[in-house]
């Protein structure tokens, strides 16, 4: 789900551009409009056929005397021209370039109770930014995640990055993508090519070390992988999201994307996806999943976030409460969004279940004026 609508939202604020003006330019590239296969490791790689996609790892972390960090680090890509061919290997060896990337890097430390974020920018040009498939390897300056090379026959994943106040080198253990949507084709609204390819690994096994201040901590824990590329954007009615990615302790996993209309109301093309501890999974569509909030949480940089609720999937008896373990996770970035770690706690079939997660919430921020 996540990226489409903050690229849009991006570039209308670069360019003070129309939703309906960012639709006509997407109609230029390659559309989503039907299922296709994904194959794997080619779709872990670029697509620069389509406008923009993106590789968006969150997780939740521990130290060994009981230390409770969360992490979000995310790649866009973004085509500023339409045309672009797959190519192996890393492109645009000069300052030429026809796509742009960006990367938002996010750490949220419990005990310190501390969040802190930062963002990046960089062309496709002298191997600033790239992405590739086989090995897979996404990059971004510094900020990276790369197939280690001594993984063999069952890949693991190397990610790190860093800033002036935190650092993260962890070691990821990829298990079997599950495909959201129809088949992997997952549909954001009835207009035409509002859509994507979307996939995620729910349940990656993390291990390495966080710095900060010059103390470095072993940690491990579970990520999250939403991965999507399409052309599409926001529908002309709709607002924002509001995205629950939870790895519940029975094994089971849920993702699911409350698409919000102007003046708050659920489309009907909110989705999910379902995930058995086997690994099945089952498609979620429309209303399937309940959600209430019962707080708020008040940026002092201007909007009005929900900040603790509720969700009822009555297809698995599921009733949880999901509340987050710092209320201000808010990115001060371009746009403005609040993306999270947060616990979860409630009953599946009567029996207690518990777990964590992460939840993004886009299209509340208000600028001061």
């Amino acid at each position: 789900m996540k990226g489409v609508f903050r690229i849009a939202l991006l570039a209308s604020c670069l360019a003070s551009a129309s939703i309906d003006a960012l639709a006509a330019e997407g109609a230029k590239f390659a559309q989503v409009l039907e299922p296709a296969p994904i194959v794997f490791p080619r779709d872990h790689g670029p697509h620069p056929e389509v406008r923009q996609e993106w590789w968006y790892f969150t997780g939740n972390l521990d130290g060994a005397k009981g230390e409770r960090f969360g992490f979000e680090l995310t790649f866009f890509r973004v085509a500023l021209a339409p045309g672009l061919e797959r190519k192996d290997g890393p492109q645009h060896k000069d300052w030429r370039a026809r796509q742009f990337y960006f990367a938002h890097f996010a750490v949220t430390d419990r005990d310190r109770r501390a969040f802190h974020s930062s963002q990046r920018f960089a062309r496709d040009a002298l191997d600033l930014a790239g992405a590739q498939d086989d090995p897979f390897h996404v990059w971004l300056q510094s900020w990276s995640v790369q197939q280690d090379p001594a993984s063999g026959s069952k890949p693991v994943w190397i990610l790190k990055a860093a800033d002036a106040a935190y650092a993260l080198e962890l070691r990821l253990e990829p298990g079997t993508p599950v495909l959201n949507g129809e088949r992997g084709f997952s549909r954001k609204s009835a207009e035409p090519g509002a859509a994507s390819y979307y996939y995620s690994i729910p349940r990656l096994k993390v291990s390495g070390s966080l710095k900060h201040q010059g103390q470095d901590l072993s940690v491990s824990g579970l990520a999250w992988l939403d991965r999507e590329w399409g052309s599409g954007v926001l529908g002309a009615h709709e607002e924002g999201w509001d995205w629950f990615a939870l790895q519940l302790d029975d094994g089971s996993s849920l993702m699911y994307y409350r698409l919000r209309k102007r003046g708050g109301q659920t489309d009907q093309h909110s989705a999910g996806t379902w995930i058995e501890s086997s690994g099945t999974s089952s498609a979620l569509t429309g209303r399937a999943l309940a959600i209430t909030s019962s707080s708020s949480w008040k940026s002092p940089r201007g909007g009005l976030y929900p900040a603790r609720w509720r969700l009822q999937l009555g297809s698995q008896q599921l009733d949880i409460e999901v509340h987050p373990i710092l209320a201000d996770q808010e990115l001060t970035v371009s746009p403005r969004y609040w993306e999270g770690a947060v616990d979860v706690r409630g009953t599946r079939a009567g029996q207690p279940v518990a777990g964590r997660g992460y939840v993004e919430l886009v299209g509340y921020a208000r600028d001061r004026e």
